[in-house]
């Protein structure tokens, strides 16, 4: 068991990590520490190459991967000028394990890894033959997804029965921002200002599943609750209370 964790900044979004950092503080007994971008310190030339490997072709095309030269460029360039990257989907695992085998090992030995990622992370669904998109991949190091937050759980029902009306009538969907402010419901948007709390329940997950094994709690009104459906993020991550009664043991100042 390790008895130090580090959280890394993701420097494009909102994410507050000393918040978040200060708030785990208070809840476990272990070192915190915070260091600035994952992919900034532990990188070398080979990295684009991984990133453009583990590049999701399709939603139901499980082979992944683009090798052609202005893909390698282009993970260069997102790699250098991370305000640049962005609209793609990678498998969360290959990518684990990419950054896992840059990682020193005495750092991999002693501490748990967290990194806050600007990027979008999927698994493969053996049981519908899909790619299903993250917040979080869970190991060493784990991956939590700042946009996943947005684009992971499924909105509400209303969401989409307003983009398919506004697609009859004028044959395209509307923009996302158009649809977010004209549909009624609780759900998290790009940049939303409630990011930092949600995400503390998420990085949570990574760090209880590090020390007991256990990946994630079924009571939906629980922080360390896998949901999938935006109005279950909300209820698990922004309204009281926290933790179930037997998290709660654990966890609860």
């Amino acid at each position: 068991m390790v008895d130090r964790l580090t959280l890394y900044r993701a420097p494009t979004t909102v994410v507050d990590v000393e918040g978040i950092a200060a708030w785990l503080r208070e809840r476990i007994d272990r070192e915190v520490e915070v260091r600035d971008r994952y992919l900034d310190l532990y990188t070398d030339e080979d990295l684009p190459e991984a990133f453009a490997a583990a590049r999701v072709r399709g939603p139901y095309e499980r082979e992944t991967g683009a090798g052609m030269l202005g893909i390698r460029r282009y993970e260069q360039r997102a790699l250098d000028h991370p305000n640049r990257a962005g609209g793609v989907l990678y498998d969360g695992l290959a990518l684990q394990r990419a950054l896992n085998a840059r990682l020193p090992e005495t750092e991999a030995r002693e501490r748990l890894h967290i990194v806050l990622f600007d990027r979008v992370l999927g698994t493969w669904g053996e049981h519908d033959g899909r790619w299903h998109k993250r917040v979080n991949v869970l190991g060493q190091p784990a991956l939590v997804s700042v946009p996943g937050l947005f684009e992971a759980p499924a909105k509400p029902e209303s969401y989409y029965k307003a983009r398919q009306r506004h697609a009859l009538v004028s044959g395209d969907p509307p923009p996302r921002e158009v649809l977010e402010s004209e549909i009624e419901g609780d759900f998290l948007v790009e940049d939303d200002p409630r990011t930092t709390e949600a995400l503390k329940g998420y990085v949570l997950q990574a760090i209880h599943f590090w020390t007991t094994g256990e990946a994630f709690c079924e009571d939906e009104r629980c922080r360390l609750y896998n949901a999938h459906r935006q109005p279950e993020v909300v209820e698990a991550q922004l309204r009281e209370p926290d933790f179930c009664d037997a998290h709660a043991e654990l966890y609860e100042v």
